[in-house]
């Protein structure tokens, strides 16, 4: 079948992403990035804590991960609620015997609900990022602006008044935005986003508010996608994220330094038949030298520094 005609009259179709939101380039054409103490790679942690509102309504889109049967769904609600009362528990102890740091994605209705989550995080002077109201408010294409501009200002602010962090890295629900999410996100302080996954280091996104910046938190070695949505084991999870910091470790070598994110979620990875799998990937890349454990902030800071 033939395109359209129209096809190729698309206002924003051009070398890129079809949008000027980024100056496009290739990694390694960039000039190599070191990272504090002459480490090769930044290890980023990013536990993922949501609420999946039971009467959830699928709307626009199913949300993966989230409520699948008819209301009430206690199957499904019961399970992500078991990550946040008993398997994020056993995340902090395996990341804080480790000496890990973390940037916890939090739903601001978590925050609320569960204040305890909250003080286990600022207790470790860790970083919280914002992510969205719940699991069920998305932020999506077509979506009325002054309804998303109020679920930004809501969110921030609710996890700003929380934790008493100044909250500045973003990650969507669902990792879904509209055309409007950037502008809205830098209009309310959002310094980082985390929703994009085209790239490996931090890069300027424009904004009407001036630039913010894409964080590569990787979707691929998610424990979710891998564990949950492929079915893999914990076995092959280890081995996945394994050969992940081996190659990034080794290209940093060679290339300049590299990040290394892993994205947790509680009711995934703190089963206790896969918590070991989670400690053991952790335990093999902090027994290397030149690892830094860094909060998104902290690395964000680091990249801009050099320009």
């Amino acid at each position: 079948m033939a395109l359209p005609e129209d096809y190729l009259r698309y206002p924003e179709r051009h070398y890129g992403m079809d949008h000027k939101r980024y100056d496009w380039s290739i990694l390694d054409r960039r000039e190599p990035i070191t990272w504090p103490g002459g480490a090769k790679l930044a290890l980023w942690v990013v536990p993922m804590l949501e609420w999946f509102p039971l009467d959830m309504t699928n709307k626009p889109f199913a949300v993966p991960g989230g409520i699948a049967r008819p209301h009430p769904d206690y199957w499904n609600y019961t399970l992500r609620d078991y990550g946040n009362r008993v398997g994020v528990f056993r995340l902090f102890k395996a990341l804080d015997g480790l000496g890990v740091k973390a940037t916890v994605a939090m739903n601001a209705a978590l925050a609320e609900r569960h204040p305890l989550l909250v003080s286990q995080v600022t207790e470790r002077n860790w970083e919280l990022m914002a992510y969205g109201l719940d699991m069920g408010h998305l932020h999506y294409g077509g979506q009325d602006e002054a309804e998303e501009a109020g679920l930004v200002r809501q969110s921030v602010d609710m996890l700003r008044a929380a934790s008493g962090q100044p909250v500045t890295g973003w990650l969507s629900p669902a990792r879904s935005e509209s055309p409007a999410t950037p502008d809205l996100l830098a209009a309310n302080g959002i310094r980082y986003v985390c929703d994009w996954a085209n790239d490996e280091l931090p890069y300027a996104v424009h904004t009407a508010s001036g630039d913010i910046h894409a964080m590569p938190h990787a979707y691929e070695i998610d424990d979710q996608q891998i564990m949950v949505t492929l079915g893999q084991s914990e076995t092959e999870y280890l081995q996945q994220v394994k050969d992940q910091f081996d190659w990034l470790y080794k290209e940093a070598g060679e290339r300049g330094g590299r990040i290394l994110s892993l994205g947790l979620h509680p009711w995934v990875s703190g089963q206790p038949y896969r918590i070991k799998a989670v400690a053991e990937a952790l335990g093999y890349i902090m027994g290397h030298d030149g690892v830094w454990t860094a909060t998104g902030s902290e690395i964000l800071e680091a990249f801009t520094a050099q320009g």
